[in-house]
């Protein structure tokens, strides 16, 4: 089993809002996040939330999800990804690390990196594009405890550049892998409008 783990708690401080209600089209960010997950290879999603939680939840629909309260939000993004690593279902052999600044994933992408870990088994896997890596990140379950012991400044980064040997890289045609959208620059960049 392949479990998403969608982090989207933290406070958005750079923005000025909560990402997860950025608009996306006729969505916003979390719903096509979400959406995405839905369609493809991913067999289940946990949406981990925090800061403004209860606006988040009222606004999205995630009924379809499990819905994970991160109450530590302001220790990082890792505290995130330890709350949602704890929720995800007992066979899970593989998380797919999404964050909800980077809207631009596709269910093509995502079935790629499931592809290449039904492929290969490797412990990472990281799509590429000209060489940078880019986002979502698979990590399989031998890379849990890792990621749950991981320095709180550096997170799931840590992981990967400590298991360097361990990291499958594959070159994707979509240049969106590497697309964040982390301050109202960001979201003028690639939406053309204020956030």
């Amino acid at each position: 089993m392949i479990n998403a783990i969608v982090l989207a708690a933290g406070e958005s401080k750079r923005m000025g809002k909560p990402k997860a209600l950025l608009a996306f089209r006729d969505r916003t960010f979390l719903e096509q996040i979400v959406t995405v997950l839905q369609t493809s290879r991913a067999d289940g999603i946990t949406v981990v939330l925090g800061a403004q939680a209860d606006a988040i939840a009222q606004t999205v629909d995630l009924s379809d999800v499990e819905v994970v309260i991160n109450r530590d939000y302001r220790n990082g993004q890792l505290s995130s990804l330890v709350a949602g690593l704890e929720h995800v279902p007992q066979q899970t052999e593989a998380i797919l690390l999404c964050l909800v600044d980077h809207p631009f994933i596709t269910s093509e992408i995502v079935d790629q990196i499931v592809g290449e870990f039904r492929r290969t088994n490797a412990a990472i896997v990281v799509p590429t594009f000209n060489r940078r890596r880019g986002h979502p990140t698979l990590f399989g379950r031998s890379m849990f405890k890792q990621l749950i012991e991981a320095p709180a400044d550096k997170g799931a980064r840590h992981v990967v550049y400590a298991n360097e040997d361990k990291v499958l890289e594959f070159a994707v045609s979509d240049s969106n892998v590497l697309a964040g959208i982390n301050a109202a620059d960001d979201y003028r960049k690639y939406f053309g409008v204020d956030p």
